[in-house]
């Protein structure tokens, strides 16, 4: 392991110091880590295999590019490797540009539907950034989860949640909102029972939903 300067070593799996963020070798001197200097300390890995950074409290970051989104399906065996090789907490953060856009909701499905990870798209590197710091500085995950997650949800992840539920005939924003409500993540709606649908839009579209992810 080669750290910076004033860093410490330590394991991957360990909990990490507030403050502090593991960070794969293959990220030492890109935009993230040059706009990370100063407010959290990096300490450099360079066997992380398919994780991208480390979060205090065993929060780990995987980072999708513009590139991997459009080239395909790399990311999803670097996704799966990670979930196959840990018990970790796991994000994913993911480009989404003008160019990577058209591509973007097949990666959110992927990522949303059928491994259950939280999505956050960015712009680039320097917005990613901002996320790690403002994780790293979390005091713990339990208040990452309660707090910081249940703000952000709001103003990242909840539009696109929003949107994949909307696509499904005759759920609109009010529908897809009353359906979140009772089943927070795109996992439990999936597997709500009819009876439980039907209880909160009504019987047609509740097979509607029903369908919806039969088929996806």
């Amino acid at each position: 392991m080669r750290t910076d300067t004033n860093a410490t070593s330590m394991q991957l799996g360990a909990t990490v110091p507030r403050g502090h963020v593991i960070v794969s070798e293959k990220w030492r001197g890109s935009v993230i880590v040059q706009r990370l200097l100063g407010t959290i300390r990096p300490i450099f890995e360079d066997g992380l295999d398919s994780l991208d950074f480390h979060l205090p409290n065993q929060t780990c970051v995987l980072y999708i590019s513009e590139t991997d989104v459009v080239i395909g399906n790399n990311y999803k065996r670097k996704l799966v490797r990670f979930r196959n090789a840990t018990k970790l907490y796991g994000i994913v953060l993911t480009e989404k540009t003008r160019l990577s856009d058209q591509y973007f909701p097949f990666v959110q499905k992927f990522v949303v539907l059928e491994l259950g990870m939280p999505l956050f798209p960015i712009a680039n590197q320097a917005e990613a950034s901002g996320f790690l710091i403002q994780w790293a500085l979390e005091e713990s995950k339990e208040h990452y989860h309660n707090s910081f997650l249940s703000k952000c949800c709001r103003s990242v992840l909840e539009p696109d949640i929003l949107g994949l539920i909307q696509k499904i005939p005759g759920v609109g924003k009010v529908k897809a909102l009353a359906l979140l409500q009772q089943f927070p993540s795109i996992q439990q709606l999936s597997n709500a029972r009819t009876e439980e649908l039907e209880a909160i839009v009504g019987q047609t579209i509740a097979q509607q939903i029903k369908i919806f992810f039969m088929n996806i």
